[in-house]
């Protein structure tokens, strides 16, 4: 027993030591959302009486929940049980390989390539809780190293027979079932958060993956914010190019304020729940970037595109300062801050419907919102490190 305890402390001494750093094979296979980003994203270009038809705002929902969770289920792994060798590389390549198929399939007409995409997100879940049932075997020396990988395995799997459900209710029942997998690995894993903080994440190199996946969707908005530049040049293009990029630049500034001042990322944490804000986090940006190119689009009804860009805004920001959890302990939000935010977004959700029919007025709107937010977020980061 002595000896057991004594191995189990020396290799935790070890992995405390040891500095985990991301991997050029991480940003690779980063780089496959990337794709998986843009498709998704254009699902959003489909337009029917002047705004997204439900079914194809749903379809773009449970696509984009898909991918961020086959992404998170992917860092987890890394996280806790990387070593980047070998075997790890070729399960990351298998998935980039499948998710070529997932994003072929992401189509407004998607029943044509439906049952493509689901065996493929099916491989993908199970070929990574594959990767967790190894490590349950390689970790029977380390109790909640073992129990962990054994828990994750059967939670990926269970969700891929789920998906592989899916296939089957809609191949004898035209029953649309994608919603039921994805809530399962969400919600499941997220309940399990509270066994795995016995055996907390390097939150360093997470939080530093989470980062990268947030610069690579702000990547996808830069290119969105092209068509701003395009066609002849005027003082109205200036102007709402102008103001495009503000309002890219405003959201980057802000959760580079988070990230870099006020964020602890020496905390002792499970991570769901910080990965958990990420995936809304992402999907937030994802819809400022459709939202963007709404705005100038006069096909698109004002109602609809007006709140839709309200949304998405107020989306980010209420998952920005959910982040404020993770903080440094003197830097975690109190009421005051809650309440001027409160206050600052109820004046922009009036402002932005008063001047539904102003583009002008509208977008400036969106900046100055931004900004205000940026800005206490950087006087709040700056008083409290002082």
């Amino acid at each position: 027993m002595l000896d057991f305890m004594k191995r189990l402390t020396t290799q935790n001494l070890q992995n405390a030591e040891e500095e985990k750093k991301v991997e050029y094979i991480e940003l690779i296979y980063d780089l496959i959302f990337v794709y998986l980003i843009g498709r998704n994203n254009s699902l959003l270009s489909h337009v029917q009486y002047g705004f997204i038809s439900g079914r194809v705002f749903l379809t773009y929902v449970l696509a984009t929940l898909a991918v961020i969770q086959i992404w998170n289920f992917t860092t987890f792994y890394i996280n806790r049980y990387g070593k980047n060798g070998l075997r790890e590389h070729v399960f990351l390549f298998v998935n980039m390989y499948l998710l070529y198929y997932m994003a072929d399939g992401t189509r407004v007409y998607w029943q044509a390539h439906f049952y493509r995409y689901n065996i493929a997100w099916a491989l993908i879940l199970f070929n990574i809780g594959l990767q967790y049932f190894l490590e349950y075997r390689n970790n029977r020396l380390m109790p909640w190293n073992a129990v962990q990988a054994r828990r994750m395995a059967l939670i990926i799997w269970s969700e891929a027979l789920l998906v592989l459900a899916v296939i089957i209710g809609w191949r004898f029942g035209g029953l649309i079932l994608a919603p039921v997998p994805i809530a399962f690995g969400i919600i499941v894993t997220n309940l399990s958060g509270r066994v795995n903080r016995l055996n907390p994440v390097d939150f360093p190199h997470l939080s530093e993956r989470a980062m990268l996946y947030v610069v690579f969707t702000f990547g996808e908005m830069i290119i969105a914010i092209a068509s701003y530049f395009e066609g002849d040049v005027s003082l109205n293009s200036i102007y709402f190019s102008t103001m495009a990029f503000l309002i890219v630049a405003g959201l980057f500034l802000s959760y580079g304020t988070v990230y870099d001042h006020i964020l602890d990322r020496e905390v002792e944490t499970a991570g769901t729940g910080y990965m958990l804000i990420h995936v809304f986090l992402i999907f937030a940006l994802n819809n400022i970037t459709t939202a963007l190119e709404f705005m100038r689009e006069p096909s698109i009804s004002l109602l609809p595109k007006t709140l839709f860009i309200t949304g998405s805004i107020l989306l980010y920001f209420l998952f920005l300062f959910m982040t404020g959890i993770y903080a440094k302990e003197r830097m975690r939000p109190g009421r005051h801050f809650i309440l001027r935010h409160t206050i600052l977004a109820a004046v922009f959700v009036v402002l932005m419907l008063v001047f539904m029919e102003n583009m002008i007025v509208n977008i400036a709107v969106s900046v100055c919102y931004v900004y205000a937010n940026y800005l206490m977020l950087h006087y709040y980061g700056r008083i409290l490190r002082a």
